[in-house]
């Protein structure tokens, strides 16, 4: 049996995953592998996914090393935040409006994104994955991003020799040499971060063209997939509206949409197929070409927005200033702080929420995992 993670997007709201990890990892040896054959990452969930894949011979040094970079983050480790900075870019971008498009090649977006780059280059050896699915502490590792130029989203995996390459509607999976750029590609979110130029097409966030986000783990060899959801329930609101719901709100509801939904509906349909596998002989199984996927999801049990809200004075003065030109502030109705506050009193917070829930799901979890030691 093969089991896979799977980490979903979400910008900051992926601190929530550590945790979860953190609660996985403590029923393991210190010397302990990873207990995922096939890891598998879209946006940020991405970057989580291949830092773990480079620590796949040790799954505790993998946590810990996540653990301490969500611990100590700051907006500024992601995207500039200074006011002069903040500014230099919008007027690069406003210029960039007015030029022709064969004058001004580079990627419009709301922030600059730079210096993620360079963090990655810091924090992660891409060597080191090659090396572990050498060493059979991994079957393969995959990183969703979305093409603009064939709307079709993309699977980049490395992994052992005998996966082929796959295509299905609008989704395909290709062998890639992994790294620094298909990353901010998956976590580029659309008009916030720039697109990246992959082998001649132009690549944004991983959750943007993904109908089926559980496709990757399967086409890989999974039978078993463990995935870390980051929907988080929201307050109800009445079917009637006094007031014409605000740009953020709309903008808060297209990212939820973005980065949960499909998977979601994905989750839905692999338990339909589960439902319908069970009422049929093996032999009819072995000639639809189907099989039974075991799944386990944890997810947020508080609204992440409202912890977001909580946090909001902790953002830059410039990154408030600026969501306030788009009617963004600590009493919106809007979860696009929720998915930019990359700093460690709202990181911190998320990853203890990540491990109290697993822990509350934990009998759960060691039933998945087929646990038998204690803590």
């Amino acid at each position: 049996m093969s089991t896979a993670l799977v980490l979903g997007g979400g910008g900051a709201r992926a601190a929530y995953q550590i945790g979860v990890l953190k609660a996985l990892v403590q029923f393991y040896p210190r010397n302990h592998h990873v207990p995922f054959d096939i890891i598998c990452g879209t946006s940020a969930g991405a970057i989580n996914a291949t830092s773990l894949a480079t620590h796949a011979s040790c799954f505790h040094l993998g946590v810990k090393k996540l653990d301490w970079v969500w611990r100590h983050f700051e907006t500024k480790q992601v995207y500039r935040t200074s006011i002069p900075k903040v500014l230099k870019h919008l007027g690069r971008m406003a210029i960039k409006g007015l030029q022709d498009d064969k004058v001004s090649t580079d990627a419009g977006s709301l922030l600059d994104n730079q210096p993620l780059r360079e963090l990655l280059n810091k924090l992660i050896d891409f060597k080191r994955i090659d090396r572990n699915i050498s060493h059979n502490a991994l079957t393969a590792i995959s990183v969703d991003a979305s093409c603009y130029n064939n709307s079709r989203s993309y699977s980049f995996y490395q992994g052992n020799a005998h996966i082929e390459d796959w295509q299905r509607a609008r989704r395909v999976g290709t062998r890639s040499l992994l790294n620094t750029e298909h990353l901010l590609a998956s976590s580029a979110i659309p008009m916030v971060f720039p697109s990246i130029k992959l082998n001649q097409a132009y690549y944004g966030d991983g959750s943007v063209h993904q109908l089926s986000p559980l496709s990757s783990p399967i086409h890989l060899g999974a039978d078993k997939i463990f995935v870390i959801n980051l929907d988080s329930p929201h307050k109800h609101f009445p079917i009637e509206f006094e007031y014409h719901p605000k740009t953020a709100t709309i903008a808060g509801h297209l990212l939820d949409t973005i980065f949960s939904d499909t998977l979601n509906s994905d989750l839905e349909r692999l338990q339909r197929v589960n439902n319908t596998l069970s009422m049929i002989s093996p032999q009819d199984k072995a000639i639809l070409n189907l099989r039974h996927i075991d799944t386990l999801v944890i997810k947020p049990s508080q609204d992440l927005s409202r912890i977001a809200a909580r946090f909001y004075d902790d953002m830059p003065y410039a990154i408030k200033t600026l969501l306030k030109l788009f009617g963004i502030n600590r009493q919106s109705d809007s979860s696009i702080v929720s998915y930019l506050l990359f700093e460690k009193s709202y990181t911190s917070t998320l990853i203890d929420l990540g491990y109290q829930d697993a822990m509350d799901q934990i009998d759960e979890i060691k039933k998945f995992f087929n646990i038998t030691t204690k803590v």
